[in-house]
């Protein structure tokens, strides 16, 4: 969000592949300073950022376990101190464990799509809240699933379910928020044709999907980069409380 002459400062976090790597590309071209946030590969992360700043944005990368309040914490200083007041926040960091029954998921598989995509989530929107409300407002987007209203039989309900509560994240605390300025929305990706797939242990999964999508075929990252993007802008400014659906009619 960008307030008057300020520069805007986003936190992206998981954006050194799919979808993060797609909004921090997008957003560095519409002049946003950019903290990515990752968790293991540090070369992708780096090489994002290469590309982030080859646009003229600046970007630091910082190494972090978004289900650690600790790591969190880490995030939100090195942006704060390294590139200004943060006035956004993309919560993308996300896992879905293996695709399966969940009467066959193991418990440590479950506990961990749980951590990182609610837990997480939670710590960075509690961080932000209290950045953005300090410095005069900001925005929020939480990347949701189509999987959050779907269900996912047979494929992850666990993963859905962690994202029906990114949901009711974003609606209470739009309402929570609004008073302080900061808006909070959500935009809820079908299937992406990213390496998620592959990572779930099953590649060509967005390939087959196109018969079952009104539209025919798999998203791209930068369908659902630009839909983050309108909803940290002032374009979108009367925006709050929504779950923009980027899922090609599903």
């Amino acid at each position: 969000m960008r307030a008057g002459p300020t520069v805007p400062v986003t936190v992206v976090t998981g954006g050194s592949r799919g979808i993060g790597a797609a909004t921090c590309l997008r957003l560095a071209a519409a002049g946003h300073r950019l903290a990515l946030g990752y968790v293991s590969d540090s070369a992708a992360a780096e090489g994002v950022a290469a590309e982030v700043r080859a646009r003229g944005a600046a970007c630091v990368t910082v190494r972090v376990d978004t289900s650690e309040e600790a790591d969190v914490d880490r995030l939100f200083d090195r942006a704060r101190a390294e590139l200004g007041a943060v006035t956004g926040l993309v919560n993308n960091a996300g896992v879905t464990g293996p695709l399966g029954r969940l009467a066959d998921a193991r418990p440590e598989d479950l506990r961990r799509v749980l951590d990182v995509n609610l837990l997480g989530y939670l710590l960075c929107c509690r961080r932000a809240a209290r950045d953005m409300a300090a410095s005069g407002g900001g925005a929020i987007v939480n990347v949701s699933s189509a999987a959050a209203t779907l269900g996912a039989p047979g494929d992850y309900v666990h993963y859905a379910a962690s994202k029906a509560g990114t949901d009711a994240l974003t609606v209470g605390l739009s309402k929570e928020l609004g008073a302080d300025g900061i808006r909070v929305n959500a935009v809820a990706p079908g299937i992406i044709d990213t390496d998620m797939h592959a990572a779930m242990g099953d590649p060509d999964r967005a390939a087959r999907s196109g018969p079952g999508i009104p539209l025919g075929r798999p998203g791209q990252p930068a369908e659902v980069a630009a839909a983050v993007a309108w909803l940290l802008s002032d374009e979108a400014s009367y925006t709050t409380g929504t779950i923009l659906r980027v899922a090609g009619g599903r």
